[in-house]
């Protein structure tokens, strides 16, 4: 398939620029493969479409305040820095994405914070927006990402931004309640939908909890830029399942129970540590994996995500689940019918 074929029209009213009051009252689309039927419910009803025994399987990264704001040497002029990921602590190493990249040279200085509290030379070009960075700081480490925090503000995708400024609520509500392991730049957004008070009934039904780690990049935002998806290459991004993830995962398949994966980022993780028999296997390290048309998918029996931007490879994957035509139907449906879309949006349920 070609990426022409993931192409839709999202008009700016479909896009929620808040998030819901209440994070599990928000609409759920339901998406049934096997004969095509959708139905309008609300998120918390989702543990109807599940039994006892079966298995929900979560990303539990935590998202860091990636954003900075400096300037130039000389020039004082402003300039946008995302965080990507540290290379090296030891030496204060980052590869980040820079705008205006244009204005930016290897050995350029950049100063962030009112009183110039951080200090960083640009060392390397690593690709035409990104850049290594240096930051030049006498503290420890603990200091100094102390600090690096403090002037960080929360990596709000620029769908959002566009179209209205940050706010404090958004330091918290960007976040899954299960949050763990500090290191994404982008959330996986279809676990903002879960409460404790929905987990707790999951537990009382006997629906059990699985997490596993995968830190998401801005990849997942950056335009896809050939129309022949074989040659489409994903940024890495680091992933950790454990040996108790691995264990569940495994054991509920064994006993014949449904696998639903939450978010495409849990779907990514499931499928790069799968083996050739559908069970997955302990896994330390990076994937670049990208699903799409005709792929066959070895672990989730169902997957909730996003209501997500045209020519997406979140939308290619649900596609990929689901089936191209049911799919881009349901997202025309969900237009129609005043669903909510992108990161503060709504869910689909697939199964």
């Amino acid at each position: 398939m070609k990426l022409s074929q993931f192409r839709y029209d999202l008009p700016k009213e479909s896009i929620e620029l808040t998030p819901a009051k209440q994070r599990d009252e928000c609409r759920l689309m339901v998406v049934h493969r096997k004969d095509g039927n959708i139905e309008h419910k609300m998120f918390k009803d989702i543990i109807n479409y599940f039994d006892e025994g079966d298995l929900f399987v979560m990303n539990d990264t935590k998202v860091f305040p990636a954003r900075l704001m400096g300037t130039k040497e000389k020039t004082n002029a402003r300039i946008e820095v995302f965080l990507l990921r540290e290379i090296n602590p030891n030496t204060r190493l980052w590869d980040i994405l820079v705008e205006p990249a244009r204005k930016i040279r290897i050995g350029n200085k950049l100063y962030f914070g009112e009183n110039n509290e951080l200090v960083a030379e640009v060392i390397d070009n690593t690709t035409s927006r990104g850049r290594t960075l240096r930051f030049l700081f006498d503290g420890t480490n603990e200091e100094f990402h102390k600090v690096l925090k403090s002037l960080g503000t929360t990596p709000l995708p620029t769908d959002i931004l566009q179209l209205r400024p940050l706010n404090d609520e958004d330091a918290t509500r960007y976040q899954t309640i299960f949050a763990q392991h500090e290191g994404a730049v982008v959330a996986p957004a279809t676990g903002f939908h879960f409460t404790r008070e929905l987990l707790k009934r999951m537990e009382i039904k006997g629906i059990d909890t699985a997490y596993l780690t995968l830190h998401a990049g801005l990849g997942n935002f950056r335009p896809i830029e050939v129309e022949d998806l074989t040659k489409h290459k994903n940024d890495s991004e680091e992933m950790i399942i454990t040996e108790q993830t691995v264990e569940k995962i495994n054991s509920a398949k064994a006993n014949k129970h449904k696998i639903c994966a939450i978010g495409t980022t849990t779907v990514k993780a499931l499928e790069t540590a799968a083996t050739i028999d559908g069970k997955i296997k302990q896994f330390d390290g990076w994937t670049s994996k990208f699903i799409f048309p005709e792929y066959n998918f070895q672990v989730p029996d169902a997957m909730v995500c996003q209501f997500n931007r045209p020519l997406s490879p979140m939308l290619i994957m649900a596609c990929t689940f689901g089936g191209y035509e049911l799919i881009m139907h349901a997202y025309h449906e969900a237009l129609s019918e005043g669903y909510k879309f992108l990161t503060y949006g709504d869910a689909m349920l697939i199964i």
